[in-house]
């Protein structure tokens, strides 16, 4: 994989012949006899995880590279601008992140080349095969921007990210235990008071209240005294 191309197209095995079936450029593609020049690495659809190796650059004669629906993250490799005989490079749906190399631009044979699903930000590199990339090689990149995206480098996002679901869960259930606790400190508070204004208005006042009370008794009696003299009259 480290050879730039095949002196002489010959077919892999002397009486074996062996087929394989390919994903190149998203189509799948039968070979029913491998070629010494199809260079090719297809890990697609694994559970590969962590950091794209930077040594995949120094395979100067790789033509295929397909490493999408796996787990990886980081950044994707400055050291794929050395794959100078690539024509097809997928890393779809994984977990990459950070600035797509602008050395790519140099990958004059890179006809296919999808991104797509990732977490990558800043600006489309420009120029070369990258002018004919169509917006599905890039797209649910929420980070990314330029050509061929209708975002521009210079708008911000105006989508905010939606809130975490312990966020969604918490929040009602916070405002039920705020509401709760402020009617509770409310009746607390309101009974104290008025426990306090009722303890001064019969402390205070209860000469006020003797007064009132006593004269409308003394009243009463004298009315009910000057109704029975009337009558024995």
């Amino acid at each position: 994989m480290k050879s730039v191309g095949a002196k002489n197209l010959q077919y892999m095995g002397d009486r074996v012949y062996y087929s394989i079936i390919i994903t190149i450029k998203g189509v799948e593609l039968e070979y029913k006899k491998i070629q010494d020049g199809l260079i090719v690495i297809d890990f697609s659809c694994n559970r590969f995880e962590g950091d794209i190796p930077e040594i995949l650059g120094n395979l100067e004669g790789l033509r295929v590279l397909n490493l999408s629906n796996n787990a990886f993250t980081g950044h994707i490799p400055s050291s794929f601008a050395n794959l100078t005989q690539l024509e097809s490079l997928d890393l779809s749906q994984n977990k990459l992140f950070g600035k797509i190399p602008p050395e790519l631009v140099q990958l004059n044979f890179l006809s296919n080349f999808t991104v797509s699903h990732n977490c990558l930000t800043g600006p489309i590199p420009q120029g070369q095969q990258f002018g004919t990339f169509p917006n599905t090689s890039f797209e649910d990149n929420r980070g990314l921007c330029g050509r061929p995206l209708s975002k521009s480098c210079g708008d911000s996002d105006i989508s905010t990210p939606p809130p975490s679901t312990f966020e969604e869960n918490r929040s009602p259930k916070l405002f039920f235990e705020f509401g709760w606790k402020v009617v509770v400190l409310g009746y607390g508070c309101g009974f104290v008071f008025g426990v306090v204004i009722g303890h001064i208005v019969t402390t205070r006042k209860q000469d006020w209240l003797i007064k009132i009370f006593g004269k409308k008794q003394r009243q009463t009696r004298i009315s009910r005294v000057n109704l029975q003299v009337n009558r024995r009259k």
